[in-house]
């Protein structure tokens, strides 16, 4: 017998407690930071994944993603994007098969990356794929977390300008917690089976 509801309702989720991520967020701008904050991800086994695009509120327009968020459970790193792109050694930890790389509804965020710097994505797991096998059959990210970890997360910041020269104390959060949460919806789990 599975462990873990099928389907969770918006009444349900709201009685649950709202929690975001407590760890050290890092804000990645410039090439020190970028290989400091890849030397740190590697440490790691697996990591939590998750991109922000700026909102196009025009009929056809696609702007280009923003902002990569990669955690592990007590560090996310926010690497900025725009007017940046994508850094030869971050692409490099994209495509390397020894670190598990976890998010929800990853192929677009790819597909995104892979306009900015051409890399050959390893060892992703797609966590709406993966919870099929728990019996799960709510998909988002809100949902997810409220299923298996038993609380909700914010999204009230997802149509933000994640291009603002300056990303605010609630964007950061915002981001910082998509990603960590995927690694932890990933981490319960696999501790499951």
């Amino acid at each position: 017998m599975n462990k873990f509801a099928k389907c969770i309702t918006k009444e349900d989720m709201s009685k649950l407690p709202l929690k975001a991520f407590d760890g050290k967020i890092y804000i990645v701008e410039n090439e020190d930071d970028i290989i400091n904050a890849v030397s740190v991800l590697k440490e790691s086994e697996t990591i939590g994944f998750d991109t922000e695009t700026r909102p196009s509120f025009k009929k056809g327009r696609i702007n280009k993603v923003a902002l990569l968020q990669l955690s592990s459970s007590d560090n996310a790193f926010l690497f900025r994007l725009n007017g940046n792109g994508l850094h030869k050694a971050v692409a490099e930890l994209l495509a390397d098969k020894e670190i598990v790389k976890v998010g929800v509804a990853i192929r677009d965020d790819i597909i995104a990356l892979k306009k900015l710097k051409k890399f050959e994505p390893q060892s992703f797991i797609e966590l709406q794929t993966y919870v099929k096998k728990f019996g799960i059959q709510n998909f988002s990210l809100q949902k997810l977390t409220a299923i298996v970890l038993g609380f909700r997360i914010s999204k009230s910041k997802r149509l933000s300008n994640w291009e603002a020269e300056k990303l605010g104390i609630g964007q950061l959060k915002y981001a910082a917690t998509d990603a960590w949460v995927s690694l932890e919806v990933y981490k319960k789990l696999l501790n499951t089976t």
